[in-house]
């Protein structure tokens, strides 16, 4: 694993640990509804989490397009698909979503790579 994506990861574990061990019903409440969200239903797990990509990418939020990225890599997304993705986050979002999706090319390298 690559340097960026294991420091994306262990930053992201390690934080979400600190929320949530406050035990805030609100907080695990919505971390709750966010994993069910992502659950299989009348959609696969796949096409949700390119989904959250395309969203992420939009919001312009580059911690919820590395998080998707990963997702969408554990679920095998090809790169193929991916530039896709990137595609329709950029036509519905703009050219602001350019840079983010320079940052998320960077980190699907990363991931490629292992």
């Amino acid at each position: 694993m690559s340097e960026l994506v294991k420091e994306f990861n262990d930053y992201r574990e390690r934080m979400n640990e600190v929320i949530l061990d406050k035990n805030n019903l609100v907080m695990k409440r919505l971390w709750n509804l966010d994993t069910n969200t992502y659950d299989a239903g009348a959609l696969d797990k796949k096409t949700k989490e390119m989904l959250g990509l395309v969203s992420s990418m939009v919001l312009r939020c580059d911690d919820c397009i590395k998080y998707h990225l990963g997702k969408c890599f554990e679920l095998g997304v090809n790169t193929d698909e991916l530039y896709e993705i990137f595609a329709v986050a950029n036509i519905v979002g703009g050219t602001i979503v350019i840079p983010h999706t320079r940052r998320a090319a960077e980190f699907w390298e990363e991931l490629i790579k292992g």
